[in-house]
């Protein structure tokens, strides 16, 4: 499972490390949790983004909501319930499986959050790579309208079984793609969906670092550097 992440690069980072100019100056997120708006990469396209030609051919960024609100749900409450899919049954759920044919992102980040039970607590940790740089979850996005007309673009986390270092903390963990598979992942044209599978396994644990961390991140008015201090 993922339940909460960071986000604290810079706007300028994020534009070169993707390849999308013109981002927006925002403010670091150091406890990103469901419910909230988070950065996504998405490929323009999608039909159903109704863009611009003029950037039709090139990666877009959004924002989203976390928690993935099926078009069939009564009502955006479902989403809550949805911020991960598990890669092994997204081609099948019927929650998922159409997001997983067309709308895959990117979810932009640089750390993740899981937490270990010790002596009747639970234990924060702190995830990211060894180089400390960007990068992204698989992702996968919906469009839901309410009867009232309300239109909400949100997003769900795929996961896989954990690597080596994550096992002790948590069984599962987010979906973490490799740089060169970006633009397959995006691509909503792939002839067969069998292509992607390969790319849904766990990050090398040699890849990545971890450490615990405070209970600050356990409330999410926290949101500041304090979050991922080492304790």
């Amino acid at each position: 499972m993922c339940g909460r992440y960071t986000l604290t690069q810079s706007a300028k980072a994020i534009s070169e490390y993707f390849g999308i100019p013109d981002i927006p100056n925002f403010k670091p997120q150091y406890n990103i949790a469901p419910t909230q708006l988070v950065l996504a990469v998405l490929h323009g396209s999608d039909s159903d983004l109704n863009v611009d030609n003029s950037v039709c051919n090139k990666r877009i960024l959004q924002q989203l909501r976390w928690g993935l609100i099926p078009p069939w749900a009564k009502d955006k409450s479902m989403g809550a319930k949805l911020i991960n899919a598990r890669s092994e049954t997204v081609a099948e759920k019927p929650s998922f499986r159409a997001a997983f044919k067309r709308r895959r992102c990117l979810l932009v980040t640089d750390g993740f959050y899981e937490w270990q039970r010790q002596d009747g607590k639970q234990q924060p940790f702190y995830f990211r790579l060894q180089n400390q740089q960007l990068f992204a979850f698989a992702g996968l996005w919906e469009q839901w309208q309410s009867p009232e007309g309300e239109q909400i673009k949100s997003c769900t986390i795929l996961t896989a079984i954990a690597n080596e270092m994550i096992q002790p903390i948590h069984e599962r963990m987010p979906v973490i793609l490799q740089p060169e598979d970006y633009d397959l992942w995006l691509d909503v044209q792939v002839p067969d969906l069998k292509m992607l599978k390969p790319l849904l396994q766990p990050l090398s644990a040699e890849s990545m670092t971890a450490y615990p961390v405070s209970a600050l991140v356990n409330n999410v008015r926290n949101n500041h550097p304090e979050c991922i201090m080492p304790v």
